[in-house]
Parts: structure tokens; sequence; C-alpha cells
């Protein structure tokens, strides 16, 4: 049975922050379907880069997922407005599956009731929404929460969630091969 990840891009998306561990994701044989959230498949991201995703959320939401991807960026504004983003994560957790969310995305996590009684970092700038940020810590991992600071941890968060959904070998591997060496 193949292990699978959903990434949700939009309009706005830190692009290093779904690239990195999408990248990691698939080199560790884990099968990633990438879905705009808008009504096309390329998104420009925040630094004007342009992605095209494999389908529109709309068809990616008709399959589960063994882990939901959420980049950060400006365009969790959009994100956070769309109750299918919202409805997704809620029905990821409740059925016991990882949900993952860098940078600005724990927001999400927050406005879907699944931050409560949990350890989890974010990005500096919502800090005044999400208070009990650990500071200390590129990812963190809470039973099947993942969170993670920013695009300086993309690559750090990607091997975190390859090593959960595979196995550390697989994780290591993966590291050896891009020459990756943890701070």
């Amino acid at each position: 049975m193949s292990i699978s990840a959903l990434f949700i891009f939009t309009d706005g998306i830190e692009e290093l922050e779904a690239i990195a561990p999408l990248d990691i994701l698939r080199r560790s044989g884990i099968t990633c379907t990438s879905a705009s959230q808008s009504n096309q498949l390329s998104v420009t991201g925040r630094n004007q880069i342009s992605l095209i995703a494999d389908c529109l959320l709309d068809e990616a939401l008709k399959n589960d997922y063994d882990l939901i991807v959420i980049p950060g960026g400006p365009g969790v504004r959009t994100l956070r407005k769309d109750l299918r983003v919202i409805q997704l994560i809620k029905k990821q957790a409740a059925s016991g599956k990882t949900v993952a969310a860098i940078c600005a995305a724990p927001t999400l996590l927050n406005d879907a009731g699944l931050l409560d009684n949990r350890s989890y970092t974010a990005h500096g700038t919502v800090a005044d929404e999400l208070p009990e940020i650990i500071t200390s810590a590129a990812v963190v991992v809470d039973r099947n929460i993942i969170t993670s600071r920013g695009a300086g941890t993309a690559v750090e968060f990607g091997l975190k969630l390859a090593e959960l959904l595979t196995n550390e070998k697989t994780a290591k591997e993966v590291s050896d091969s891009i020459h990756f060496q943890p701070s």
C-alpha cells in the first residue's frame, strides 16, 4: 500500500516551504499530490515563482491521504477563508491521520481547533495569534500534528515528515543524498 501526501497550494504560498518538503517526500517514495486551492492549476508564490499543481483542490478532496501539508506565506490568509480547507484539516485530524503546517499555516490548525493542549511552533509573525509557539525548535511533533517555523526550516520539516511516514533509515538516506547538515 502506497503512502500518500497532499500539499495545498494557493497564490502567495511560500515556495520553499512547499517545494522542499514535497521534493523530500517524493525522494522518500511517498506519493505526493499538489492541489491548487484556486480555480486554476498555476499559482504564483510570494516571491513571484510560478508553481503548477497536479490538480485542483475539489478533485483532490475525493481521495484520502496519510498526510496533509500546508505551506505558509501570505497565501495562508486565503486558505483561512476557505471552508473546504478547514473541513479537510478537521477530518484528517479526527481520523488520526497526520496534518503538517509550516510558517503561518499553523493558524489554520488553530482555526480548526487542533492546537488546544498541543505543543507547536510557527513563524514569529503569528505569535500574537499563537502565543504558545515553541521558539527553540525548528520542527515540533505532537501526536498527529507536525509544525515548523518557516522557510529556513523547510528541509528539516520535510525530513521529519519523511521519517514519520516511512522510517528513520529512509529519511537519513534522503538527508545524506542532499547533503543536509543540521545545525
